[in-house]
């Protein structure tokens, strides 16, 4: 691929590597572990034919160090093709992420939801809620670090249109953001349905909370067939599966998240190995940026790429019964030693 430039890269490359790469001294992320001088030498001179340069692609990272409660990745794509243009530093990105995904590595898929066992018998004591969300972005835009304010309406225009279209089942109301009423908006986010603007600095620094609330809406309720219509399907190939915007959310772009009451699990010296020997990660349930309340936790599968989507429901599924059945023994002051399970 032929990688085209602009012009503020072009003006960046007056100065030194030494003189433009990022001090990374003190940074725990994925992209710090990974980028080294030689490579952004190797790097920093190209973009994507939309302009995303690599630069943009570390922003995030740069300018958050490391994160309390998880380790973060550090850098976005802006476009479909950052992934192919910035291989270099992406592939090992990806592969530290994704527990050692190899750029030869296809990705996995399965939908069907009859694979997947149990789920319908957790202790609704301890389980009080249960979401699934997944990602698709529109081939033929550039994802929302780099879009602009009218391809982003563009993409709401396309988005109304397929969205109106659905019947059945799929039916629902669709409530952009930019005009809603209070009233709505608060109920909307009491239900779960709605998140409030972006305020994580994981998320303002790649740039994905600009021109707020422009161009974004929600839809409570197929789609893709109206995209393809258009000439606009999903982002999508054999290695990375579905192409998203964080490389951690490659793949299925699915999150299986349940609400679970862990009051003494959660102040157990073997929580956070359990959670890494389940393959599960753990947030406070108001996002990514707040720790738990009354031992109440978020808990989803901390895997999407190289595994199929019933798959990481599963580990959720599983791992999740296996943490109330250790609460419970908890509770009774009894030890969880030999309910430890071994690496997934």
């Amino acid at each position: 691929m032929t990688a085209m430039k602009n012009c503020h890269n072009d003006y960046k490359m007056k100065f030194s590597v030494d003189e433009e790469f990022p001090d990374l001294s003190l940074h725990n992320n994925h992209m710090a572990k990974v980028l080294t001088k030689d490579i952004y030498a190797k790097l920093r001179g190209k973009s994507t034919p939309s302009g995303f340069t690599v630069d943009d692609v570390i922003q995030t990272g740069v300018d958050n160090p490391g994160h309390p409660f998880i380790m973060t990745v550090g850098c976005v794509a802006g476009d479909e093709e950052s992934y192919e243009v910035f291989k270099e530093l992406l592939d090992p990105v990806i592969s530290d992420r994704h527990g050692g995904y190899k750029p030869t590595d296809k990705h996995k898929t399965d939908l069907n939801f009859e694979n997947l066992k149990g789920g319908d018998d957790l202790d609704p004591n301890y389980v009080l809620s249960s979401r699934v969300r997944t990602g698709r972005s529109i081939k033929g835009f550039t994802l929302p670090p780099h879009n602009s304010r009218g391809e982003r309406r563009a993409i709401e225009k396309l988005s109304i249109e397929a969205l109106s279209s659905l019947d059945g089942e799929f039916k629902g109301k669709y409530y952009p953001l930019n005009g809603m009423t209070d009233a709505e908006q608060e109920q909307l986010i009491a239900d779960h349905f709605l998140f409030d603007k972006p305020v994580s600095p994981l998320l303002t620094c790649a740039g994905m909370a600009r021109d707020w609330p422009d161009g974004r809406a929600l839809l409570i309720s197929q789609i893709e067939e109206i995209f393809k219509k258009h000439n606009h399907g999903f982002m999508w190939n054999e290695h990375l599966g579905y192409i998203l915007t964080c490389p951690s959310n490659l793949g299925t772009g699915l999150r299986g998240g349940v609400h679970v009451k862990l009051p003494k699990l959660s102040t157990h010296a073997k929580f956070e190995e359990i959670l890494t020997r389940l393959r599960l990660q753990k947030r406070g349930t108001g996002g990514v940026d707040t720790a738990s309340v009354g031992g109440v936790f978020d808990i989803s599968n901390a895997d999407r790429l190289g595994s199929s989507e019933v798959a990481q429901v599963q580990l959720v599924v599983d791992g999740v019964k296996l943490m109330v059945e250790m609460e419970k023994k908890l509770e009774k002051g009894e030890s969880i030693d030999g309910m430890i399970p071994a690496q997934k």
